[in-house]
Parts: C-alpha cells; structure tokens; sequence
C-alpha cells in the first residue's frame, strides 16, 4: 500500500469519526520525514481518543503499522506516525496556537487524493 493509499485510508477513518476541519499536505517536496500530513480536530478529549483508535484500528487492520504515538493521553494533540503519514489530531485551541498549516505552508494543499 502506498503513501496516498494510507492518507485516504486515514482521512476517511476521520471522516467517520466527524473528525472537524480535515487538511491534507503533501510535504514529500520539502521534507524527507514523510510524505503526507493530515491535520484534523475534535471537540473534546474523548473524541479525540476515539479518532486516534478508529485511525489506529482501520490502518492496522489494512496492514500499515503504528510506529509511534505522541500525546495520547492528554488528547490536546496527538500524533500518529505511520512512516510516510503523519496525523496530527489536536483540540481546537492547540491547533490555532501550533498552526501547522502555517509552518508547513511550503508543502501542497491537497483538496481530495
């Protein structure tokens, strides 16, 4: 499975969680780290923790493993690394205030994979 397989994989695991506000950045131009982004949002903790396992549980239910997971237990942002996609779940407040869209804005928007 390929890196865009994965990140449509994940996004529609996110999508069926209502997941808020789902971007997408091809970063592979600009760095070797990965070659998806996906940055999203929940209400509160609980859902974060949910978007975070529904992600966890379809990916590795399609075979692509979980290297690393970041700040789960907080749930204000948490990251899941699967080598080539990297997803970013944050709470409102620290999505506007870590802004990596911004950061990232070197990387290409994607609209739809």
């Amino acid at each position: 499975m390929d890196s865009k397989e994965i990140a449509r994989l994940a996004i529609k695991a996110l999508e069926d969680k209502k997941a808020e506000e789902i971007k997408t950045i091809d970063i592979s131009e600009v760095s070797v780290i990965a070659d998806y982004f996906i940055i999203a949002n929940g209400t509160n903790h609980s859902q974060i923790q949910a978007l975070s396992d529904h992600v966890e549980e379809t990916l590795g239910r399609a075979g692509v493993p979980l290297r690393q997971i970041e700040g789960y237990q907080n749930a204000n942002w948490v990251l899941l690394d699967f080598h080539d996609v990297i997803i970013h779940i944050f709470d409102k407040e620290n999505r506007l205030f870590y802004d990596l869209e911004r950061i990232w804005r070197d990387g290409k928007q994607i609209d739809s994979l």
